[in-house]
């Protein structure tokens, strides 16, 4: 998905379709839109680019998001945005599963709020969790890299 399909995420999240579900977001439009990249991501000025070695973060599962975010940084990885967690899931569904879901800490809006996606009753869902609260079946995303097109 290109980058510039993602500017409406709300329409991205929606065209995203999980074991023939479609997905939903809990975080209205302009919500939404407050999720922005962190200080000190490097993103690719481009419209589309690949990202290498994503992890959705199995071994950060019941790992807080305050703690996570040191631990990818310290191991030199990149966590993922919420558009690059939009756009691997709507590329590789098979990314998210049960109880096996992905805060995306590349965003953040300016509060204690963290992005992730999540199957619920059967579907994708893209919401928040706080930055302070662990999860048993939610990881952090990362990539190694982001190859520029």
């Amino acid at each position: 998905m290109r980058r510039s399909e993602l500017r409406d995420r709300h329409r991205a999240v929606a065209a995203i379709e999980w074991r023939g579900k479609r997905a939903t977001s809990m975080l209205e439009a302009g919500d939404l839109d407050r999720f922005e990249a962190i200080e000190g991501l490097n993103l690719p000025d481009a419209d589309s680019y690949e990202l290498v070695d994503v992890d959705t973060g199995i071994d950060l599962r019941n790992v807080t998001p305050d703690d996570a975010l040191p631990r990818i940084l310290e191991a030199g990885r990149s966590p993922l945005t919420v558009e690059e967690g939009i756009a691997l899931i709507a590329q590789h569904p098979e990314a998210l599963g049960r109880n096996a879901g992905f805060s995306l800490l590349g965003s953040r809006c300016g509060d204690k709020r963290v992005p992730a996606l999540w199957i619920s009753k059967g579907a994708p869902k893209l919401g928040w969790c706080w930055a302070g609260n662990p999860h048993t079946w939610l990881g952090s995303a990362s990539c190694a890299a982001r190859l520029g097109a």
